[in-house]
């Protein structure tokens, strides 16, 4: 099933679509998913990298409210491409983003330093896991690679999606991307007494689109104070590092129970 139907310009989300806070809301990570799949479809092309995405999170959606995403191209420049996206839901904004899309040239010349890739198995090498909660029960599935949600030490992962975003649409690298960027909130941000936040946005930085269908998650920061949060996860693929995503959290009344570690 995927998370949403497509009828014109209306998407009405399935009852697969909903999130971990409240089973009749909406799932963030098809929130910012649709939201990008708005915007490549109506305004991307092969010679431009979507380099940035932000996605403004400020209701909370129903899964039994049809869904408009309006968009806008605010700046069409030879190199720059700027697009601005709206998420309304029942006739009621909901969430917003920003994408900034550059044209693909070639480095300049000379040498500048980065991170070094990661040493870490591939995908094929790690068992899948027998615990189906890693995967909230089917919305993705996952190959942990070291810790885990809420483990305190280093934690990464690989995760794929094993269904469509909207249904008869093959789910594009750009958005298998900005599906699972919403993953960096709990990853990062989950304690060891469970999840006691709950992210307000996502922005994706990529420098290249994944080739592979496995997306990398390293947790390189979380700070908070006041309940105020911030977390971030390098991204890779099987090639290696495309990009980052990072989240604003607020800390919930109510956090999710301790999740029980991998067997």
């Amino acid at each position: 099933m995927p998370f949403f139907t497509r009828d014109g310009d209306t998407f009405h989300p399935t009852e697969v679509a909903n999130g971990p806070w409240d089973p009749n809301s909406l799932h963030g990570r098809v929130i910012i998913g649709l939201l990008g799949f708005a915007i490549e479809e109506r305004h991307s092309g092969p010679e431009f990298v979507p380099a940035r995405l932000t996605v403004d999170m400020f209701r909370l959606p129903t899964i039994d409210k049809p869904i408009q995403v309006t968009t806008r191209l605010v700046r069409d420049g030879l190199r720059i491409r700027v697009v601005e996206a709206e998420f309304v839901s029942g006739g009621v904004s909901m969430a917003r983003a920003s994408c900034q899309l550059l044209r693909r040239t070639q480095n300049p010349d000379g040498n500048v330093w980065s991170p070094p890739n990661w040493e870490v198995p591939k995908p094929a090498d790690i068992p899948k896991p027998t615990d189906p909660r890693l995967g909230m029960n089917g919305k993705w599935t996952t190959r942990p690679i070291v810790g885990h949600m809420g483990s305190l030490g280093p934690r990464r992962l690989w995760m794929s999606e094993v269904r469509e975003l909207v249904a008869g649409v093959p789910m594009t690298p750009f958005v298998h991307v900005a599906v699972g960027a919403d993953f960096a909130s709990p990853f990062a941000n989950a304690g060891d007494k469970g999840l006691g936040y709950i992210n307000s946005d996502v922005t994706i930085y990529l420098h290249r689109l994944p080739v592979t269908n496995w997306i990398g998650f390293d947790v390189v920061n979380h700070q908070a104070t006041d309940g105020v949060a911030i977390g971030e996860c390098w991204l890779y693929d099987e090639e290696g590092p495309i990009g980052t995503a990072t989240v604003a959290a607020l800390a919930q009344r109510k956090p999710l129970a301790k999740p029980s570690p991998p067997p």
